[in-house]
């Protein structure tokens, strides 16, 4: 009986065991909607509740980096186009397009900016990192801040999915102006 029960036991937990994404040494290249390790290394990795708490407690500066397709190029006149609105956590700064594997210079450059405005260029002011479930480019960017020197770093895999099945507040946000084409 016990060895049916063991059994089935590790019949249901290999396929969860088969889930596990090992972090990589560098940045995720493509394939950025797939699971997502549960480490970051430098970093903290956190749970809605525990992001949640850090939400509250107004001392952490809360970086949104969901991508955000560009107006493309050459669209007849009259042509409307409109962006995808983001529902993000309240207070949260919007950089989207900074969580790719490799960056053009002028969106390292922003992706700085972007931190040195919410942090005040306190390289030890907390960040919180998030998009959504099962997103590399909140990794990526977590990850890079960590490179650019920031020293406190949460990294929320879940993003604003968890967030919202915690019912947690979301509110509208709109993206920081992005460098412009060169």
């Amino acid at each position: 009986m016990i060895s049916r029960l063991v059994a089935a036991v590790l019949c249901v937990a290999m396929p969860f065991a088969a889930l596990a994404v090992e972090e990589p040494d560098d940045y995720r290249m493509d394939d950025f909607r797939a699971p997502v390790p549960t480490t970051l290394n430098g970093g903290t990795v956190v749970g809605p509740e525990a992001a949640h708490d850090l939400w509250t407690s107004g001392t952490v500066a809360f970086v949104d980096v969901l991508p955000q397709a560009p107006k493309p190029a050459g669209l007849p006149d009259g042509t409307i186009w409109r962006t995808k609105k983001r529902q993000s956590i309240p207070g949260a700064v919007w950089l989207p397009n900074v969580g790719y594997g490799a960056l053009a210079d002028s969106y390292h450059q922003y992706f700085r900016n972007g931190l040195a405005t919410v942090t005040g260029g306190d390289l030890t002011h907390p960040l919180l990192f998030f998009c959504l479930e099962d997103c590399w480019m909140s990794w990526n960017a977590a990850k890079r801040a960590l490179e650019y020197g920031y020293v406190t770093v949460y990294w929320l895999p879940e993003g604003t999915d968890g967030w919202a099945l915690w019912d947690y507040p979301l509110e509208e946000v709109l993206p920081q102006p992005e460098p412009q084409a060169q």
